[in-house]
């Protein structure tokens, strides 16, 4: 069943300092068991309430796989060390290069002595123990990344992908940007440390579920549990494959501490969990291990919205219709606390007024959803009919129209 939805209309836009000027014409308020409210500014996303759960992990999140709805979350914006959580982007960039053809799983890549010595066994890190000067194919290179972790297959695939590890660096960032990832900042393969190489435990977990949703051909890999190279066999370092999870990494050095990146399926419902900064191996294993559990007995999903059900309009510029509608790509769901009285916010945003014509299944906008103050759902919204271009009169009233709101907004602005 849907949950129950009031709707009231009223206009809203972004400062200028925002991500462009738009105007709302609806809030959502979606209420479990309690008294409908609606405020007319966001809400307050520093200092959140963590009730339910505690950890002691600096750096958390807990995200539902299929949604992204975020169910629990701690310091989840703030720029962290990686280590070798960055081998989750490493790998990413060689997934895409594969899926583009300029790469193959039988691709040679060479072994070279600063892979060898930086990433290999003289290095006295994670390594795959691939000989100098072997060649080796990316399969297994892959398998070496994720299930051995090593250092000198990173660097091997860096190497032979972009020529250096520092113009691959380059690629993780631009790849990282492409793929909704606005904070991180990549400098290497490995995430062996360099200052200035950051992300957040949020991207992180975007990231996670992006390589999951988009490479089912690949994700299994992070569910071996051993790979042998160079007749040295080497277990997968994830402690949470022996409890029923299938992936994804973990990573340490003594700036980032320990963390790890991991995701269950239990009954359907995949949750994938992120954290960092914790203090040993056991901690990161228990802790990741308790929030998981939590979660999968603290949540269940609700329908939002039903597919190409109309979630809100949005204003158009000199169209034939002054609104036009604005749907999911998809049913919009959202992980609620079993049995609990928490009141949910959404709101509609975008940027407009959108100029005629306006051709159904273009980008734009988001619904944001609220469960108290933790922003625990962005789903992006498309326009769901054609808007065709009005009559002159119908485009002269609208610019009339706009320019009055424009002069408005001016005065307001300087109150």
């Amino acid at each position: 069943m849907a949950l129950p939805i009031d709707w009231m209309s009223f206009f809203r836009r972004k400062g200028a300092s925002g991500a462009g000027a738009g105007r709302v014409r609806l809030l959502a308020s979606i209420v479990l068991g309690s008294a409908i409210s609606a405020a007319s500014v966001e809400p307050v996303l520093a200092q959140k309430k963590e009730e339910g759960f505690n950890t002691s992990a600096p750096y958390a999140i807990l995200m539902e796989a299929e949604s992204g709805s975020i169910l629990f979350e701690r310091n989840a914006d703030e720029l962290i060390y990686p280590a070798s959580l960055a081998k989750l982007m490493t790998a990413e960039v060689v997934f895409n290069e594969i899926r583009k053809g300029n790469v193959t799983l039988d691709d040679e890549a060479i072994i070279s002595e600063n892979a060898w010595r930086t990433g290999g066994a003289p290095s006295h890190t994670s390594s795959m123990f691939a000989a100098i000067h072997s060649r080796v194919r990316v399969e297994d290179l892959l398998r070496g990344v994720i299930i051995q972790s090593g250092n000198d297959a990173c660097i091997a695939l860096a190497e032979g992908i972009a020529g250096n590890e520092t113009a691959f660096g380059i690629m993780m960032t631009k790849r990282a940007r492409e793929i909704g990832l606005s904070k991180s900042t990549f400098t290497n393969a490995t995430g062996l440390h360099s200052p200035g190489m950051k992300v957040t435990a949020r991207e992180l977990a975007k990231l996670a579920r992006h390589i999951i949703q988009t490479y089912p051909e690949f994700y299994p890999i992070y569910g071996e549990r051993e790979f042998t190279w160079n007749k040295i066999r080497q277990y997968n370092r994830n402690p949470l494959l022996a409890s029923g999870a299938d992936g994804l990494k973990t990573g340490f050095t003594k700036e980032a501490g320990y963390g790890l990146v991991g995701s269950q399926n239990q009954n359907g419902l995949r949750l994938i969990v992120m954290l960092n900064g914790l203090k040993s191996e056991k901690e990161r294993a228990d802790e990741a291990r308790k929030l998981l559990d939590w979660g999968f007995r603290s949540f269940e999903s609700r329908l939002l919205f039903a597919e190409g059900q109309t979630v809100g309009e949005a204003k158009v510029f000199g169209g034939e219709r002054g609104y036009v509608p604005l749907v999911g790509t998809g049913t919009i769901r959202l992980m609620v606390p079993r049995n609990a009285n928490e009141k949910i916010v959404a709101r509609v945003t975008y940027t407009g007024p959108l100029p005629a014509p306006v051709a159904a299944g273009r980008q734009a906008g988001v619904l944001k959803v609220w469960r108290g103050d933790t922003l625990a759902l962005e789903a992006p919204l498309r326009t769901g009919e054609d808007i065709g271009k009005g009559s002159l009169s119908q485009r002269a009233f609208d610019a009339f129209a706009e320019s009055v709101i424009t002069l408005f907004r001016a005065g307001a602005e300087r109150l």
